[in-house]
């Protein structure tokens, strides 16, 4: 999502920047009286998700429940809801997003922390399709999950929407509306300004301009570009969002897509899955219900029924305005 943060109308409002997952991390207020107290939650919960859920830290928990492969392990409570929301995502797009694209990633060359890659890099690429999905299980009973002997685990797809969800909600838990911004995916929550939160979209995630500006009052608005997150291997560009039928990079057919859902987790999601589906993605899009501007590879922009007609020409912004 590009276009910086949202921001809130209203009384006393305060704007809360942060760090995580090696991107931004905004959080926009109504009451600032509760400034202290949100940052103070984001942080500790955005901590715990790094901690359970990042594929390069050695100490992750996930990295953990890898190591005792084929064996039940008992996970905490944010890698086990981390696991469920990327299980459950896996079904609802029909295996276009999975949990089991490590190994796609790591032979494409994303194999350490995006900032670390480099993007001129010589390595040989290879390419495996990702492992089924079901081989990661879980039992809810005794908040346990087991992974099958070889398979590598990438929430990368669905933790950061997610977490933004958690946050919001954490933050609207102490009195407050709230829009949060991870990495420009947007969850809103509690009482919004008047009008709503608005949200700048733009051409692509990889710069600040805005194309146009949309509002919305619950749930989530999140995008999802092979702009971004890019770099190139054997004279081939590459990008993060990975089919699983192949476990190389998907067709470029659009560079960015922008969606809105009941949750920044569902919205991820079907941008996500529209830039693995491709041409199909504007019909599945539709068929779910589903407002989202999608921006083709030659900048052509198509949005599905529920998509507001833009109000204005291009134009840049450090925020969204109310």
């Amino acid at each position: 999502m590009s276009g910086g943060a949202p921001s809130a109308v209203g009384p006393a409002p305060a704007t809360v920047r942060l760090e995580a997952f090696g991107t931004d991390a905004v959080l926009v207020l109504a009451d600032g009286d509760l400034a202290g107290r949100a940052e103070a939650v984001a942080r500790a919960h955005l901590e715990a998700v790094d901690r359970a859920c990042s594929r390069f830290r050695p100490d992750a928990e996930i990295a953990a429940l890898e190591d005792r492969a084929g064996t039940w392990v008992t996970v905490g409570p944010v890698l086990f809801d981390a696991l469920e929301a990327a299980l459950a995502v896996a079904g609802t797009t029909r295996g276009a997003v999975v949990p089991t694209v490590g190994a796609c990633l790591a032979g494409l060359g994303y194999d350490r922390d995006f900032a670390a890659v480099d993007p001129w890099g010589g390595e040989a690429v290879t390419t495996v399709p990702a492992a089924n999905w079901r081989l990661l299980e879980l039992d809810e009973r005794r908040q346990a999950a087991r992974v099958a002997r070889g398979v590598r685990l990438d929430l990368g797809a669905t933790a950061k929407a997610l977490a933004a969800d958690r946050v919001a909600a954490m933050v609207a838990a102490l009195g407050t509306g709230v829009a949060v911004s991870l990495g420009g995916d947007v969850a809103v929550a509690g009482g919004p300004p008047r009008g709503g939160w608005s949200i700048g979209v733009g051409a692509d995630s990889g710069t600040d301009a805005v194309d146009e500006v949309v509002t919305i009052s619950s749930g989530g608005l999140a995008s999802s570009s092979t702009e971004l997150r890019s770099w190139r291997r054997e004279g081939r560009r590459l990008h993060h969002i990975v089919d699983p039928r192949t476990g190389d990079s998907a067709p470029v057919v659009w560079r960015l897509v922008t969606v809105a859902a009941p949750s920044c987790l569902d919205a991820n999601a079907a941008a996500t899955a529209a830039v693995v589906w491709g041409e199909r993605a504007p019909a599945r899009l539709t068929a779910r219900g589903l407002a989202a501007r999608l921006v083709g590879a030659d900048g052509t922009v198509v949005t599905t029924p529920g998509w507001p007609a833009p109000a204005g020409g291009p134009g840049r912004a450090d925020g969204a305005r109310p």
